[in-house]
């Protein structure tokens, strides 16, 4: 519990955006956001679905079966509602809450596909457009917008894994697709231009020796910011996926949003010192020759500094979010750690079973904590 915190407004001129294709894989999108803090907004593509718990149903006594995606309170997900049970959507977006000001919501009602949609924000009056996609081999993201003649202005960014292999970005395939054409039309129509990476990776990994890496994640940009950015390819974060993580700055008006504080934890150490020095200065704080205005403002003006000082001394920053999963542990970073270093299938199995322990303790701590206060007095 917080005794005193002091907000810090920061200045936003840009959000830094995060996307990746996890290939269904929880344990990579839960390191995702306990990890990659610097990022404002998280683009996925296959995200995992899995049954969350069982609700109470008018047919069935057994209940019937909530299906979702990973959630944490420290980012809000966004995600189109599955039509059936066989048409999970295969995009999906996290915003960090520290932007939440900024008013992000999704639009069904432009495009209404489980392989595509587009989320807005505003800023500075104005609305702006992100647009998620993941194509298949069919390509039937591609073909929707095409075939629907979507008309969306103020699309900032458009990003994805593609599934497209062209000699125009990937200079290592050297044959053309039909489907760079059907591509291009469409970012000609939301005025968006193809980023460079600021240094050329593979952004999809061949899992045998037949088939070479390849380039199929790309990043589409507005082309009248004042800098037009390169985007970032991170070929040592993508972990056990198949697909590396892309990542780039979206440069926008300049905005004032709260984002860490100041704050003291009421019964520490810390907080004693404070009180403690506080009132020692007031204390010896002289009063007795206050004879005029001017001698009253400087001793308040005096009394002011001193406190924030005082308070700069012992208190601490930290980001403001709602919540943390207390799981995540020392433990779970370093054998992250380690398996970055290493890349091996032992080590990532190392790691998925401290998570594993990691969350089994802190839950059944919980567990325990909860029925030992219901049977109290």
């Amino acid at each position: 519990m917080l005794s005193c915190e002091q907000f810090i407004t920061m200045i936003y001129d840009n959000l830094k955006l995060y996307s990746q294709n996890i290939h269904k894989n929880s344990l990579i999108v839960n390191t995702i956001l306990e990890t990659q803090l610097s990022f404002n907004i998280i683009f996925i593509q296959e995200p995992p679905w899995s049954v969350i718990q069982s609700i109470p149903s008018s047919t069935s006594c057994k209940g019937e079966e909530l299906v979702g995606v990973t959630y944490h309170l420290n980012w809000l997900t966004f995600s189109r509602s599955p039509s059936c049970a066989s048409e999970f959507p295969r995009v999906i977006a996290y915003i960090n809450t520290c932007i939440s000001s900024l008013w992000f919501s999704l639009r069904n009602n432009i495009l209404n596909h489980r392989d595509l949609f587009c989320i807005f924000f505003f800023n500075q009056e104005s609305i702006f457009f992100l647009i998620n996609i993941y194509s298949d081999l069919s390509q039937s993201a591609l073909k929707y917008p095409k075939d629907t003649k979507v008309n969306i202005n103020n699309v900032l960014i458009m990003t994805s894994d593609f599934n497209i292999r062209n000699n125009f970005w990937d200079p290592d395939f050297p044959y053309y697709s039909i489907y760079r054409d059907i591509l291009f039309k469409i970012t000609d129509s939301f005025q968006l231009e193809l980023s460079k990476p600021t240094k050329s990776f593979s952004t999809r990994y061949s899992d045998n020796d037949q088939d070479s890496n390849s380039i199929l994640d790309l990043i589409f940009l507005w082309p009248f910011f004042s800098e037009f950015n390169n985007h970032h390819i991170h070929p040592d974060w993508r972990l056990t996926s198949d697909h590396t993580s892309i990542s780039v700055d979206i440069p926008i008006f300049d905005e004032h949003i709260s984002n860490k504080r100041r704050f003291l934890i009421k019964n520490s150490n810390k907080e004693n010192h404070f009180l403690k020095e506080l009132v020692y200065f007031i204390k010896k704080l002289d009063t007795s020759s206050i004879h005029s205005i001017k001698t009253l403002e400087n001793i308040i003006q005096m009394l002011a500094i001193n406190i924030k000082n005082i308070w700069l001394k012992y208190s601490k920053i930290v980001n403001i979010t709602k919540y943390s999963k207390v799981w995540w542990d020392e433990d779970c970073r370093s054998n992250l750690n380690k398996y970055q270093q290493s890349c091996s299938l032992e080590d990532w199995k190392e790691f998925k079973s401290m998570v594993r322990k990691s969350k089994h303790i802190f839950f059944d701590n919980k567990i325990t904590k909860i029925a030992n206060k219901k049977c109290g007095p």
